[in-house]
């Protein structure tokens, strides 16, 4: 039986769920002939519990984390210590699962060689155990792309569906942190720039392996001015409005945006529901595909980041960009209307 020992970075919500998911299939996971070994647990305080964590496990030191690592699990998000400790493991050639969506968008000039070498895995960076990533890194490489329409923040989500109930903006908000879909400072949120991240990931992926963070951020508008008015009048036209990040080519290059829209309640993303997280994606050979699923909490993400470890300990590689930039095609993309 060979011994696969794993360096945890974070054990909030995500990262205590995936310790439970990997405790409670030990023998699923033996089944592939390898004993899954938690070993240091990165924390901000070690003497606060966490269940399903022996407290030895428990550090708030990172010297010697990677010591005995055959794996880092990156969950505690950020893009200045997680940047260095993801850096330092790749540099020794530890393979990487994350679900920092900002780290990867940010971050990507230095991360992309290890991506390239199938070091770096990042199922959990977007639409959570919805899985987008391995579709756009692998088996949809067989079609060219033509647009890509998505939500991808469930806390936007939330609120709007309670605005469109009449809820204030603030009471949706507030409702929403005590759900715990949003921070206590809630503007990567609301301000899109946690969609806007994820966003930069995808079009990596399908369009353009370089595809610049600035770009996508210029282009990024929240929901903080809007209204239960706002949301009343659109469904008195039959429409919904809802946060969608898009990629689509206008003037012969690939342009990503994010942005509030209205909406047609027969699109498909308006069947993303509450917290739930949408992908509608158009190719010239696979025609529509749509993903609607759960995009956010605990379980979901650590069901992601668990998928990502059984890949790596089959040999599958990580996910990997678009080798080169897609060809930006003559199509008459789907305008969605601003709000």
């Amino acid at each position: 039986m060979e011994r696969v020992n794993i360096a945890l970075l974070g054990a909030g919500t995500v990262g205590s769920a995936f310790a439970r998911l990997v405790a409670q299939q030990r023998e699923r996971l033996a089944g592939l002939g390898i004993e899954v070994e938690l070993g240091k647990v990165l924390v901000r305080d070690p003497s606060k519990v966490r269940q399903g964590i022996p407290p030895e496990k428990l550090t708030d030191q990172t010297e010697g984390l990677l010591e005995e690592a055959d794996v880092l699990v990156e969950v505690m998000g950020g893009t200045s210590l997680a940047k260095k400790l993801v850096l330092d493991a790749l540099e020794q050639g530890i393979p990487v699962i994350t679900a920092n969506k900002a780290l990867l968008a940010e971050a990507w000039g230095e991360l992309r060689p290890y991506a390239d070498d199938g070091l770096l895995y990042y199922e959990a960076s977007v639409m959570a155990a919805t899985p987008v990533v391995s579709a756009l890194s692998g088996v949809l490489w067989g079609s060219h792309l033509l647009e890509l329409h998505a939500i991808l923040n469930g806390t936007t989500n939330y609120i709007l569906n309670r605005l469109e109930g009449g809820a204030t903006y603030a009471l949706a908000l507030a409702e929403a942190q005590a759900k715990g879909y949003a921070e206590a400072d809630p503007t990567l949120d609301v301000e899109g720039l946690d969609a806007a991240h994820k966003l930069t990931v995808l079009a990596r992926l399908c369009a353009d392996p370089d595809y610049p963070w600035e770009e996508v951020r210029a282009h990024t508008r929240g929901i903080t001015h809007l209204t239960p008015t706002d949301l009343e009048n659109a469904r008195q036209q039959g429409q919904t409005i809802r946060l969608v990040g898009s990629l689509y080519p206008e003037n012969g290059r690939w342009k990503a945006v994010v942005r509030p829209v209205r909406l047609p309640l027969e699109h498909p993303l308006a069947r993303a529901g509450s917290a739930r997280n949408g992908l509608v994606l158009r190719g010239d050979a696979c025609g529509e595909l749509v993903f609607i699923g759960a995009g956010a909490g605990g379980a979901a993400t650590a069901s992601a980041v668990l998928g990502d470890l059984y890949q790596l300990l089959m040999g599958v590689p990580g996910h990997a960009p678009i080798s080169a930039k897609a060809p930006v095609p003559d199509y008459p993309a789907e305008r969605l209307e601003e709000v």
